[in-house]
């Protein structure tokens, strides 16, 4: 009996160990051989334990535990997900578009699933930078001959990498939408060689259609323009081209060298992904056309670091005449001393230069023989854009004090809970609540503790996490509406405050809901999530096309002039007073901002 009783247990435990070795698997993205492989060794080393080794003394038994997680191991290693790339689309029997002549040759996409939308994936904007044309300015892309099949997404722009399992676990705890699928056993690749853009539109023949250009957030660091929260299609239903493109990252996109600016011929460096970005705007403007689109109605959008290279690219004089209107999402450049993503040259070449040191490199050509996978470590280094005289020859603040921008209209806005995601691991409490503040503020932080007086640990939970999101995000966002009104910039606002059981209204959540993306079957959103998309949706189509977001059915959404009226997007849509935050005034007094 008590035989039988120690075979169950082992029987119970030993299936226990193989869900979770499944799990494991899973969360990997291993591929269906290790699945396999794992179910064959469990059902081996139950046979085995049961007819060899149950009997025997637990020195036994305790070696065939440690043999079976061994052989694991080994599965685990044997079967990881390959490198693959993205396809633009996948079902059965891929449907492609016609030829498209582009001014470098002829490109031939796909077309999605229900046959309302076009997908032209992977297009070359410029020649891959590598070897010498690392840490260069882009250079258009030679033609090519045959037709090129655009079905697949480009490499992600080089950047750190994790395991797939902080992925996936991170999809379950920040996202709370993991999805058990056979079609995810891969890795997507990660490449220097990465300027290429994508296209959605419209299915068929169209003419003057307008045209979305999108840059990706991440830090300057990491991202990449296939993401499903901001894919083109929904904003291509509505009978806009969306473009996005990849673009150099961290060290590949915004290292500066004396060297190098020596010798470009635009005396130039550390700006390589804002000239990546100029340099698909071109590609935009040169053809366009072909596949349906207006190049004198481009509205350029961006999130977090991509919406502060929007707010960059509003005064760079390279992107005059590239674009009519912007619209930012969780970030600008605005202030008198950006708050992130932003350095001034004689810090990014001081930064360049240790750099070099690390790696014993004397000349840039040294460097440009480093391995990218060894380079790329670099990342939280080197992500910063900077005033180089040549793609931003002031910072945005003083150009536009100078009345010197690109923009003929603005929408901007944030979210309610902008800094919470930034702030999971590092969290103020009543011990060092002060010092924190103190770190940032200054003299200031007496004022700060009057706006923000601490009496319990949860307020100062919250306290520090409004104190987080308005320096960096909310703030900003003030500072550039400020801006364009002194310089009669018809400029409106918004501020998402929707929460859902997903991202809800922290950093990024609003991108599914304006970009008309939200899962059909997806238990995570409800009709007046579903609405609300539909409502943000119609503003910014409204606005694409016409610079305009009012339409038939929507509230009226008035200007911000006074930099005190903003659309409140949630269960609650219409106008509302702009958070005045008191801490507002106290940096203004840290940035030394005057308007006069």
């Amino acid at each position: 009996m008590k035989k039988k009783s120690g075979r169950i247990v082992f029987i119970v435990a030993a299936l226990l160990v193989f869900l979770i070795m499944a799990a494991v698997l899973e969360l990997s993205k291993n591929t269906v051989p290790g699945f396999i492989l794992l179910a064959v060794l469990t059902c081996c080393f139950v046979i085995l334990f049961i007819k060899k080794l149950s009997g025997n003394k637990g020195t036994f038994k305790v070696l065939g535990w440690l043999g079976y997680f061994a052989l694991f191991a080994v599965i685990l290693v044997a079967t990881k997900p390959p490198v693959k790339a993205v396809p633009a689309a996948d079902y059965k029997n891929i449907v492609r578009t016609g030829i498209v002549e582009t001014e470098k040759g002829q490109v031939r996409g796909v077309v999605s699933e229900d046959g309302e939308i076009e997908i032209y994936a992977g297009i070359p904007y410029a020649k891959p930078p590598v070897g010498a044309l690392r840490w260069k300015e882009p250079v258009s892309p030679d033609a090519w001959d045959d037709v090129l099949e655009a079905d697949t997404f480009a490499p992600m722009s080089m950047q750190p990498v994790s395991l797939p399992i902080y992925n996936s676990l991170a999809q379950i705890i920040g996202y709370h939408d993991y999805k058990i699928s056979l079609k995810d056993n891969f890795v997507a690749p990660v490449s220097e060689d990465s300027l290429y853009l994508n296209i959605w539109k419209p299915a068929g023949d169209a003419t003057g259609l307008p045209v979305l250009v999108y840059i990706h957030g991440g830090s300057l660091q990491t991202g990449h323009p296939w993401y499903e929260d901001y894919s083109g299609q929904g904003l291509a239903r509505e009978g806009v081209i969306v473009v996005n493109m990849g673009y150099r990252l961290g060290v590949f996109g915004f290292f500066a060298d004396e060297d190098l600016a020596a010798e470009s011929p635009n005396n130039t460096t550390g700006n390589y992904g804002l000239l990546d970005q100029i340099k698909a705007l071109e590609w935009v403007r040169d053809n366009i056309a072909a596949f349906g689109g207006d190049p004198e109605n481009v509205t350029l959008s961006g999130e977090s670091a991509g919406s502060a290279c929007v707010s960059a690219l509003c005064t760079s004089p390279l992107a005059s005449g590239l674009f009519k209107r912007v619209l930012l999402e969780s970030s600008t450049v605005a202030p008198v001393s950006p708050t992130h993503s932003f350095r001034l040259l004689s810090e990014a070449l001081e930064s360049g230069k240790e750099l070099k040191e690390r790696y014993n490199a004397e000349y840039i050509n040294d460097l440009r023989k480093i391995d990218a996978k060894k380079l790329v470590k670099e990342a939280d280094t080197q992500h910063h854009m900077t005033v180089d005289g040549y793609v931003l020859e002031k910072t945005p603040h003083e150009s536009y004090l100078a009345g010197e921008f690109n923009e003929e209209k603005i929408i901007h806005g944030y979210n309610l809970h902008e800094g919470e995601a930034f702030i999971l691991f590092d969290q103020a409490n009543l011990s060092n609540y002060e010092k924190k503040v103190g770190d940032y503020f200054g003299d200031l932080a007496d004022e700060v503790f009057e706006i923000y007086p601490i009496t319990t640990g949860d307020e100062v939970k919250a306290y520090w996490e409004e104190i987080y999101s308005a320096v960096f995000f909310d703030y900003p966002h003030y500072c550039l509406n400020r801006l364009a009104s002194a310089n009669d910039i018809p400029v409106y606002q918004y501020y998402f405050v929707k929460d859902n059981g997903r991202l809800g209204n922290w950093h990024s959540g609003e991108e599914v809901y304006l970009y008309g993306n939200i899962p059909e079957k997806s238990k995570l959103y409800d009709e007046n999530d579903r609405h609300l998309s539909d409502v943000m949706k119609g503003y910014f189509v409204n606005y694409i096309k016409t610079g305009d977001p009012n339409g038939e059915g929507l509230p009226l959404w008035t200007e911000n002039s006074g930099s005190t009226d903003v659309m409140e997007f949630g269960d609650y849509i219409g106008m509302a007073s702009e958070r005045k935050h008191a801490l507002f005034a106290v940096l203004d007094k840290l940035q030394g901002w005057d308007l006069n």
